[in-house]
């Protein structure tokens, strides 16, 4: 055990859960409460409310929030989320789970990764009250979600028509971040800072570790990316000392990278991939090739540079200067 995690269960060692309150309700220790949010009106003037699941443990510890779907088209953190709540009994729960899987609730609605603007709520935070719609909804989730809470996971998956290797990215120069995100044990850990407007900015300026974690793609399920969504959650809270779950394997060892690079069409057609999600690649090796619609006339498409795939287009015509395979860099 290392040592932050002794000195934490000294701290809370037979200290009691206090009343912890949201959207203007109180969840007493060994409580698990479903509540509604409400954010704004429909035209029809019908409420839009953000779910949210609040487990409070019986005794003391961290206060962890989960959160998916701040794209509206990326589902997978929707299902990571149920199963993660469904796996926790409130009395055996040191700290608070504060668990909201559906952020973006206009765009899960319009099967749309932004808000009905346009705006993307991940280029919002910290937010504003008297904003765009997006800008009052990355305030509320500041005010109602983030400041009560002392860590942070943001569950993704990658854009439409793209598909992405499970992953965490975060700042792993902070030490504590660093320690949850290899708990995690995702297959690769990608040193990234933050993004202008992202939660993770909103959150790390508030001195709160977070991990976004990446896997699959925009709506549609991946078994795998779930399966390794909620065992890298339930790690971080063996880690935490806010739960234990007794069923996990011990992960694969990380890959820890700190740069990626997208590789580029350099002509419009049609793309035929030759590579996986999570084979190394050498420089210069052909992961696929850009061809006419009748294979008369082709290019191979290689790699830049010695990497691991972790991402790549799941559409195969091309324009000239699309991202088609996403390589992180292997030095």
């Amino acid at each position: 055990m290392v040592a932050s995690n002794i000195k934490r269960s000294k701290l809370t060692e037979n200290l009691k859960s206090e009343l912890i309150e949201i959207a203007g309700e109180a969840i007493t220790p060994g409580e698990c409460r479903r509540l509604e949010l409400p954010i704004a009106r429909l035209p029809t003037q019908t409420w839009v409310s953000l779910p949210i699941t609040v487990i409070n443990g019986l005794n003391s510890g961290p206060k962890l929030w989960l959160s998916a779907a701040i794209h509206g088209d990326e589902l997978n953190g929707v299902e990571i989320i149920r199963q993660v709540v469904e796996n926790v009994e409130p009395k055996l729960l040191s700290g608070t789970l504060i668990a909201v899987p559906i952020v973006n609730v206009f765009g899960l609605i319009g099967q749309s990764r932004y808000l009905p603007d346009r705006r993307d709520l991940n280029r919002s935070f910290p937010g504003s009250k008297n904003g765009s719609l997006a800008s009052r909804l990355a305030y509320l989730f500041m005010k109602e979600i983030v400041s009560r809470s002392t860590y942070g996971i943001d569950l993704h998956t990658a854009s439409m028509h793209r598909t992405n290797l499970p992953q965490i990215r975060a700042n792993l120069q902070d030490s504590e971040t660093r320690r949850c995100a290899q708990a995690f044990g995702a297959p690769l850990l990608v040193h990234a800072m933050t993004r202008d407007g992202s939660l993770r900015q909103a959150a790390t300026k508030r001195g709160i570790p977070i991990l976004l974690y990446e896997g699959g793609e925009a709506l549609r399920f991946d078994k795998e990316a779930i399966r390794m969504g909620v065992e890298g959650i339930e790690r971080v809270m063996e880690y935490l000392e806010m739960y234990q779950f007794f069923v996990h394997k011990n992960p694969v060892k990380s890959i820890e990278v700190d740069k990626s690079k997208w590789i580029r069409a350099s002509r419009s057609g049609i793309f035929r991939l030759e590579v996986t999600l999570g084979e190394k690649v050498l420089k210069k090796q052909k992961l696929g090739i850009i061809a006419d619609a009748f294979g008369e006339s082709s290019i191979k498409v290689r790699a830049s540079v010695n990497g691991i795939v972790i991402g790549y287009t799941q559409n195969p015509l091309v324009n000239q200067g699309d991202g088609i395979v996403h390589l992180a860099i292997l030095n």
